[in-house]
């Protein structure tokens, strides 16, 4: 049913040549199953992790978790969707970097017509990571404060509303001045750029010497001195990335000292194990997409063929907001 379907397949890790294009039958659907012609396919730092073997997967491995497209085929006992209906996902499982792929129903979203491909593209993987972030595990209130590393980023830009819009005074950070005006123009109510070692006192003088409540970090290693240093006593520390290296082993009696704080190492898929929260954090992010609170912010968008350039652009930090891969090249810029 599917005609020229192929993916990106990675055999041996390492850097972004290691990944390579792959012809494949993806089949039928069985019961309770969907097939997707997807359409944009959604980039991430944890797919460099995994293509480089910071996180073990077992070769050969698929990369991507979120996607975007039409139902091209249903499998028995699928009553949810319909031939035809555009869908989106995230799932546990690597391997969106494809033109088709199946699904249980289950865990396929169905897109409200305002919500395009590759916004919800752009959007589900960092979307639900927001949404989980600020509602479930720090579940913050109106009159906190939060500081965000790497306000400019694809999850960067969505807490940054997400967080406005629940009355919580955002303290961003980025790396340039022009990352920084993008987070201020997101809702960031203070948006501080320069070294992290000077971070901390900063943080310190626009709260009055108090600290934040919660500091939302997907740097990593060279952000982690700062972010337990901008805290409040008995703040929240989440660690949610590596994008400068793996956060240092920690010493409990050091979050003795600093004021009895809290870390936490969360991740999505712990949030989304049922089809029942998975279907409730959808449900929060469409809401917040239709109300115009998120928006996509994507940034840059390459030809699925071009997937290693896009991985390129990513670890250098010369991208902005989201990357979209994009299953049709006459949609694309093709990078030169």
């Amino acid at each position: 049913m599917a005609d020229q379907a192929w993916r990106i397949v990675v055999r041996t890790t390492g850097g972004p040549e290691a990944m390579e294009r792959e012809d494949f039958d993806p089949g039928l659907p069985g019961t309770g199953e969907v097939l997707i012609a997807q359409e944009a396919i959604g980039l991430n730092f944890i797919d460099t992790y995994v293509r480089s073997g910071l996180y073990p997967v077992p070769l050969p491995m698929g990369l991507g978790n979120e996607a975007a497209g039409r139902i091209e085929a249903v499998g028995s006992g699928v009553d949810t969707v319909r031939v035809g209906d555009r869908v989106a996902y995230v799932d546990i499982q690597y391997g969106s970097y494809t033109t088709h792929r199946i699904l249980s129903a289950g865990r396929v979203l169905k897109l409200p017509d305002a919500i395009a491909c590759d916004m919800a593209a752009a959007m589900m993987l960092k979307g639900m990571t927001a949404c989980f972030l600020v509602e479930d595990c720090a579940k913050m209130q109106s009159g906190q404060t939060a500081l965000v590393h790497a306000a400019a980023g694809g999850v960067g830009l969505i807490l940054v509303p997400w967080l406005t819009d629940m009355g919580v005074t955002v303290i961003a950070h980025s790396g340039t001045a022009a990352k920084a005006d993008l987070a201020r123009k997101a809702g960031a109510h203070y948006s501080l750029t320069g070294p992290f070692e000077a971070l901390a006192d900063e943080v310190r003088k626009i709260t009055n010497g108090k600290g934040v409540d919660t500091v939302f970090d997907g740097v990593g290693k060279a952000s982690w001195a700062a972010s337990l240093d901008s805290l409040k006593r008995r703040g929240l520390m989440i660690s949610f990335g590596n994008a400068s290296g793996p956060v240092p082993p920690v010493r409990l009696l050091d979050l003795s000292q600093a004021g009895s704080l809290f870390v936490t190492r969360p991740t999505l898929f712990n949030y989304i194990e049922t089809d029942e929260e998975y279907h409730h954090m959808g449900e929060r992010l469409f809401d917040r997409i239709q109300r115009g609170v998120i928006t996509s912010h994507i940034g840059q968008r390459y030809s699925l063929a071009y997937a290693a350039e896009a991985h390129k652009a990513l670890e250098s930090r010369s991208t902005t907001g989201s990357t979209v891969l994009m299953t049709q090249t006459r949609s694309v810029r093709i990078p030169t």
